[in-house]
């Protein structure tokens, strides 16, 4: 870890300050999701000609800028990310985790956590990505001790230097990333809570007392880890995309979130926001203040050009791909997370309706989406084979199976079972309705089931079509791992969703009531 103390002569305060209070500035940003290029309102993409008028938002050439102008803002700055670099765009399709880290180097990063999305094409290419970043990548909350590619690269905290003081930096990942992506059988992962306290313990031994955790496991949990730690001073979030903020009417709680004397933050997704945190330390190492807002990228905030000339020529391969046209829509498609992971949506009913019309003559009855894979909605009129894949970026495959009712039900109960949390294993179905109650105890809350029009059978078996990772038990949906006849080899699903849109084009997005709330 030694490797990654860096000298302080470049940002040291002036002489004296050990004796006073001490300020950091926490740059921040989480769950960037390879948006490097300006998107759209929708956090879709963004047409060259709309940014010119300054309709788009973020992009690596603004981040660039703004970090830069922070940075000149503040004598003592660190910047972090709160991960999920990884996944949503053709940009990863194509270059993996390589332009990701080529830009955070760029950028000067001083340290990241691990993000679920981050093990979405398995330990290699994570691998890959951890020996070209300049910065530590942390996760405590694993043991990758079975893994040989990952057992000497990942690190639980580590320690730079800021202005003559220590900071210790503690990565956490989601505690069911087992079930969010593919790490594979030999990394596994445990309780945040006991991860941390475990890892700020060690670095107070060492004689760290100001302690920053970088977690990608949602607002909640951040807020469960502030309140049963101790020693935890500011927390920078990610993973529920959450916009905490004290000025933007939309934000879910105000920035910072104090819990006791922890800082918690976070900066909605996307690069649409640059986190600024402003934190006064005593001599204690104790937070005496915790002042600032995520900054907004949009028009305001001037492209740094060298960058936009790299993400241009980085695109170049791409451009035959995305912009190909392969449909029109009537109206906007609402693929919004906030919207989708907790009722019926426009871009669910779009995508099961999709996938069940591809093998519904294949005896399959009903169609199952998970929420969390639809990553962006779509604007009205022409629709554009990249913004499909902004969509469904995965590279999933169609599968179909059989499983009985019972089963069925189960799986319905599973994907309502964290609505609270804004989970992505909420539903989405076709050829089929339910009913929830989000006030009932988890695994009690599915009601008026009916598949045909008919009532659930729960002895009878039923044909169904959901992508290969949800049948292989990704979301918690571990009772499809046992389906019977399983075919997890089917075309792509966004091919599938484009083919679906052309044919019956110009689509007219739709809700039909087919998953109600109680």
């Amino acid at each position: 870890m030694t490797r990654f103390l860096t000298g302080a002569a470049a940002l040291a305060l002036t002489a004296g300050a050990a004796a006073a209070d001490y300020q950091l500035t926490i740059l921040h940003t989480n769950d960037f999701h390879a948006r490097f290029e300006p998107i759209s309102k929708y956090d879709g993409p963004c047409a060259a000609e709309d940014n010119t008028a300054g309709e788009c938002f973020g992009g690596s050439a603004r981040l660039m800028t703004a970090i830069t102008e922070a940075r000149a803002r503040s004598n003592n700055s660190i910047l972090v990310d709160g991960g999920d670099q990884f996944q949503g765009t053709l940009f990863y399709s194509y270059y993996k985790g390589a332009l990701a880290a080529e830009m955070m180097n760029k950028m000067g990063y001083d340290a990241m956590t691990v993000g679920n999305h981050e093990f979405d094409d398995g330990p290699e290419v994570l691998k890959g990505f951890i020996d070209t970043i300049d910065f530590p990548i942390l996760m405590s909350n694993a043991d990758v001790s079975a893994e040989q590619l990952l057992a000497d690269s990942l690190p639980k905290s580590v320690v730079i230097e800021r202005g003559g003081e220590k900071l210790g930096l503690i990565g956490l990942t989601p505690q069911d990333t087992d079930e969010l992506a593919s790490p594979g059988e030999n990394v596994t992962f445990s309780d945040p809570v006991a991860a941390v306290q475990g890892e700020v313990d060690k670095l107070t031994a060492e004689g760290v007392n100001k302690i920053i955790v970088l977690s990608h496991s949602g607002y909640a949990v951040d807020q469960r880890v502030a309140a049963e730690t101790t020693g935890v001073d500011v927390i920078v979030g990610g993973h529920t995309n959450t916009l905490l903020s004290n000025t933007n009417d939309r934000a879910e709680g105000p920035y910072p979130t104090m819990v006791g004397d922890v800082a918690i933050v976070q900066a909605y997704a996307y690069g649409k926001f640059l986190g600024e945190l402003n934190v006064t330390f005593d001599d204690e190492g104790k937070v005496t203040e915790a002042t600032g807002e995520p900054l907004i990228m949009d028009a305001a905030v001037t492209e740094d050009e060298g960058t936009v000339a790299r993400i241009s020529e980085a695109a170049a391969p791409l451009e035959e791909i995305r912009n190909k046209v392969v449909a029109e829509a009537t109206d906007a498609i609402e693929g919004n997370r906030d919207v989708c992971r907790k009722q019926e949506c426009s871009m669910g009913n779009l995508v099961s309706d999709a996938m069940l019309a591809r093998v519904r003559d294949q005896g399959i009855d009903v169609a199952i989406s998970n929420s969390g894979g639809l990553r962006a909605s779509i604007d009205a009129g022409e629709v554009t084979m990249g913004e499909v894949l902004t969509v469904l970026p995965f590279q999933n495959t169609l599968s179909t199976f059989q499983v009985t009712g019972e089963t069925l039900k189960a799986a319905l109960e599973n994907g309502v079972s964290q609505i609270e949390e804004g989970a992505g294993r909420f539903p989405q179905v076709a050829g089929m309705t339910f009913a929830f109650d989000a006030s009932a105890e988890p695994g009690s809350r599915i009601s008026d089931v009916t598949v045909g029009g008919e009532p659930l059978d729960p002895a009878k078996t039923y044909g169904v079509v959901s992508n290969n990772y949800v049948r292989n038990g990704g979301d918690g949906y571990e009772m499809f791992k046992t389906a019977m006849n399983p075919y997890d080899f089917g075309p792509d699903l966004a091919d599938v969703t484009a083919e679906y849109l052309a044919e019956n084009g110009p689509y007219t997005p739709y809700t039909d009531g087919r998953i109600t709330a109680k």
